[in-house]
């Protein structure tokens, strides 16, 4: 009987797991996350006399590019998840900038921790038309690899090895 028992607590143990892997927040949760280390490799990478690097002048300089990423993240999760009206910001240095990122990061996991999964088919007034909550996540997602992909660019074209992929 014990044998049986320990059997059906470590089958509960493992199917309770794969389905926190499978629900929508938590796979998001755990991308996100590899997505913020990335990003913050990314911009330890630059050197600070760099931030200001742009390969051509109608493109953002490096730590625009980043600051635009924090931005966004801001904006929709403030905006959208939470009600509120989300602060720009302006940081001078390397250092803030990617306190700043972090800070960004963590809140918005912290916003989608506490988001009811049946919230994310709620429609909200978007600038491009309406969206899901769910479609606003995929957003939060694709805008920083966007973004991130150009910064890699920044980095080859200063002959800055960018680092190894860790997003999987």
């Amino acid at each position: 009987m014990k044998k049986i028992s320990l059997t059906l607590v470590i089958f509960t143990m493992i199917c309770t797991n794969l389905n926190a892997q499978n629900d929508v927040l938590s796979a998001f949760l755990l991308k996100w996350e590899n997505s913020k280390n990335y990003l913050i490799e990314v911009a330890e990478a630059m050197p600070e006399n760099s931030y200001n690097y742009k390969p051509t002048e109608r493109q953002m300089s490096f730590q625009e590019q980043l600051i635009h990423i924090q931005g966004n993240m801001e904006w929709i999760s403030t905006k959208y998840f939470l009600g509120e009206k989300s602060e720009k910001i302006n940081p001078t240095s390397k250092e803030e900038t990617i306190n700043y990122l972090k800070a960004s990061f963590e809140k918005v996991a912290e916003t989608i921790k506490n988001t009811p999964l049946k919230e994310l088919t709620t429609e909200v007034d978007f600038f491009s038309g309406p969206k899901s909550k769910l479609q606003l996540l995929n957003l939060l997602q694709d805008h920083v690899t966007h973004h991130r992909g150009q910064l890699i660019v920044y980095l080859n074209l200063n002959n800055i090895e960018p680092p190894k992929y860790i997003g999987w």
